[in-house]
């Protein structure tokens, strides 16, 4: 089973795809997520999101966790 990732800005998708597993930047310190994850609505710090072997950096954003979809709102990617 994998996730349905969507990493979105105000501009552009920056990522849309399936995946593995997701780092991500939370407030209360680096998480991943992985098919079958409980839902989770987190806000996203500075830091590194890694979507199995891609890597971008981030300023803030927001998560969504739910039945294996993952949707990644950001205010700018860097």
């Amino acid at each position: 089973m994998l996730l349905d990732v969507s990493v979105v800005s105000p501009i552009k998708i920056i990522f849309e795809g399936k995946a593995r597993s997701i780092i991500l930047p939370g407030e209360q310190g680096v998480f991943e997520v992985l098919p079958f994850h409980k839902p989770i609505l987190s806000r996203l710090i500075t830091g590194r999101i890694v979507i199995d072997d891609v890597s971008f950096s981030i300023l803030r954003g927001a998560v969504k966790v739910h039945q294996n979809k993952v949707t990644i709102v950001l205010e700018e990617a860097l």
